[in-house]
């Protein structure tokens, strides 16, 4: 029994070694196919539209949303202390520092990343991977290095879009629907917002996101078992994995950026 489970522990560790190798290598493969981008510069922009605008709607409604319950919660406890002309900086600080970059990425992991790995899964099982290889062109360079670095430009621009229209949800509950004086709600929120400690903090937050959904989307995708079976396995994967690792990442920024405080 303890020799069986000493082996398969083993076992998962050696595969989780040699998994980390092949993402390494593929990471590599995209961050040094950044030159091929000036050659293929449609590429990027067409990536850019299938992972930028086309979740443009999900993410405008979500934030939306999110920012009216923010500004509902947040009129709710602070009425009690009568301090409700407060709302428009908790609200823009939950949304800046916290809710913004790590719901724009789990919204992007599920919509943008499962495509991701659908669709690089997909060109693996009808070998067109292997095609671009016979014909003397790198697929890291092709395929997988445009998707990596449009994933990374339009995700911070989408996770400033939600905390946008999420601030303007707040004011909506806030003001027109609550009665928070107009001035008190704007005039706080903008004294109390920092660039140094709240936007960049969290624009740096969403890039670090970019980076880990996007990749762990195209090391799914092209790591996966070249069948139907697989790739829908790997689109699960890309998902779960992806929120986990958004939500780890999440606490190691936090306490590391506002962690002294």
């Amino acid at each position: 029994m303890l020799t069986n489970l000493i082996s398969a522990f083993g076992r998962n560790a050696i595969n989780f070694a040699r998994a980390m190798g092949r993402a390494g290598f593929l990471l590599f493969g995209a961050l040094i196919g950044k030159p091929q981008i000036n050659k293929h510069f449609p590429l990027l922009i067409k990536q850019l539209h299938v992972l930028g605008v086309q979740s443009l709607l999900i993410i405008m409604l979500s934030g939306l949303f999110i920012g009216m319950v923010l500004g509902l919660q947040g009129y709710v406890v602070l009425v009690d202390f009568s301090a409700e002309t407060s709302l428009g900086q908790l609200v823009a600080l939950s949304l800046l520092r916290e809710l913004g970059p790590v719901v724009t990425a789990l919204l992007f992991a599920g919509r943008a990343g499962s495509a991701l790995t659908a669709e690089i899964g997909l060109m693996k099982a009808t070998e067109q991977l292997s095609s671009l290889e016979m014909m003397a062109v790198d697929p890291l360079r092709r395929v997988i290095a445009p998707r990596f670095w449009a994933g990374i430009i339009a995700m911070p621009i989408l996770s400033i879009i939600f905390i946008a229209i999420g601030i303007w949800g707040g004011s909506l509950v806030g003001v027109d629907w609550k009665g928070v004086d107009s001035g008190s709600f704007w005039s706080v929120m903008q004294s109390s917002v920092t660039w140094s400690h709240d936007i960049l903090n969290g624009f740096i937050k969403s890039l670090f996101f970019a980076i880990a959904v996007v990749w762990i989307a195209l090391f799914n995708g092209y790591d996966c078992i070249p069948t139907s079976e697989g790739i829908s396995k790997a689109t699960t994967r890309t998902v779960v994995h992806a929120s986990l690792v958004v939500l780890g990442l999440d606490f190691v920024l936090t306490a590391i950026m506002f962690g002294a405080n």
